[in-house]
């Protein structure tokens, strides 16, 4: 990396070459320095298509030949997508929808691929174990609306230990004016004018602000950016903080922590994290609302917590009341109700800025599934990292309402109150003394 650097980020158009780039460098780095090495796809099925059985059309070998010579290999896993050199250093195909079952204290650099589709708790799990390893990580991709690649690409541009790099197809000049033209031509006859127009600015000339294609909640969200509510809040004293869920069992769990304070939602934070029980939530909310002196409201959660488990015979419901939780069922509703209830819930958001990588990264990247056959975006979701967050805040947006019940009621207005509200200093008031008859 230029100057040194241990974090770059590369913003690139469509085949600008970037995981080829990335696989060469990562190579060159296992012979510098042994350790273990990634490259991270989204989703972890992604990685053998895309890069494992990947083949370089100008040469016709594979692109993890080409940068690792079987010459240079101990051994070589294909079901794990693994290779060891006969330093030692090892190199994997990894997917970020299964972070937290990464083991590698050795770790010594990886590369995000397609970083805009990624889930980003991914970094936040891995980063340490680079850190301490004073390791490498390369992000690169394609814009997908500002969202979690947006603001890191922000972050990298101040940073001086950042290398950043937006190259769009007229920077590169890969191809020819009239390609670029044929180009754009296809996406419209294909998508149709609007669409068309939007993926050619979005793949080929790096626009942030492309819509993401068949995201739900473009428009909304676009004004939560626009009207500073993605800012720094705190709780409001005395309201209790609530929670909605999204229960998973093999998938993750999702949360959103919110208070609701007259005609405004607060969301004051978010948490996800798979291949744990119950009980790591206990202990999670318990020391996340006694360190920020938050008033424990209410915990929604989807009528699948009625369920019994296998082990215990018990419902996710009687659980979490064994264990000091306040669970109470959302309003049945069907998906598209549910997406349409948040629709109309998020213009009464105000969104905390710590969401931002997670939560609310996850809110913009929940899109419609794009059907290849009919050429047109299917009703239904798409079903990837994104959802679970999604799932929850659709919960959120069914139950806000009755939550707004469990609110304090306001004191009853005095004297003092109202004359401070106005600005006016109070009078000392003389006691009233008895006289003797």
């Amino acid at each position: 990396m230029a100057g040194g650097g241990k974090r770059a980020i590369e913003i690139a158009h469509r085949r600008w070459g970037k995981d080829d780039v990335c696989l060469h460098h990562a190579a060159c780095s296992m012979f510098e320095r042994p350790g273990s090495y990634w490259h991270m796809l989204p989703e972890f099925a992604q990685g053998r298509k895309a890069i494992w059985s990947s083949v370089n059309i100008h040469t016709g070998k594979r692109r993890i030949d080409e940068a690792f010579p079987p010459e240079l290999r101990e051994n070589t896993n294909e079901q794990e997508m693994f290779i060891r050199l006969k330093n030692g250093s090892t190199w994997q195909v990894v997917g970020s929808d299964r972070y937290n079952s990464l083991v590698g204290a050795g770790v010594g650099g990886v590369v995000f691929s397609e970083w805009a589709l990624a889930n980003p708790s991914a970094w936040g799990y891995i980063r340490p174990m680079v850190q301490e390893n004073n390791g490498w990580a390369l992000f690169i991709t394609t814009p997908r609306g500002k969202n979690h690649a947006y603001t890191m690409f922000q972050h990298a541009e101040r940073a001086e230990d950042w290398f950043a790099e937006r190259a769009t197809i007229n920077d590169t000049q890969a191809l020819t004016p009239q390609q670029i033209e044929d180009a754009r031509a296809e996406y419209v006859a294909i998508f149709g004018e609007d669409i068309g127009q939007a993926q050619f600015e979005q793949e080929y000339l790096c626009s942030w602000t492309a819509a993401i294609l068949g995201a739900f909640y473009a428009r909304e969200l676009s004004a939560v950016r626009n009207e500073g509510r993605l800012c720094r809040i705190d709780a409001v004293p005395g309201y209790p903080v609530h929670t909605s869920w999204d229960l998973g069992i093999s998938d993750d769990t999702a949360l959103w922590h919110f208070q609701v304070v007259g005609p405004q939602i607060l969301i004051l934070g978010c948490h996800s994290q798979s291949g744990v029980g119950l009980d790591y939530y206990e202990s999670y909310m318990r020391e996340t609302y006694a360190a920020k002196c938050w008033t424990k409201g209410i915990d929604y959660v989807p009528h699948d917590a009625r369920a019994r488990e296998w082990t215990g015979g018990r419902t996710r419901i009687e659980t979490m009341m064994a264990m000091g939780f306040k669970p109470q069922l959302v309003p049945s509703a069907g998906l598209m109700d549910g997406i349409n209830a948040a629709r109309r819930t998020l213009p009464l958001c105000v969104f905390d800025s710590d969401t931002e990588m997670t939560g609310f990264s996850a809110l913009e990247g929940y899109k419609r599934k794009w059907d290849d056959n009919k050429k047109a975006f299917s009703m239904g979701p798409e079903h990837d990292w994104a959802s679970h967050f999604a799932d929850s805040f659709r919960y959120l947006a069914l139950s806000w309402r009755e939550a707004r019940t469990a609110a304090p009621s306001p004191p009853p207005p005095t004297i003092q109150n109202v004359l401070a509200a106005e600005g006016i200093t109070p009078p000392k008031l003389k006691p009233i003394s008895r006289r003797r008859r």
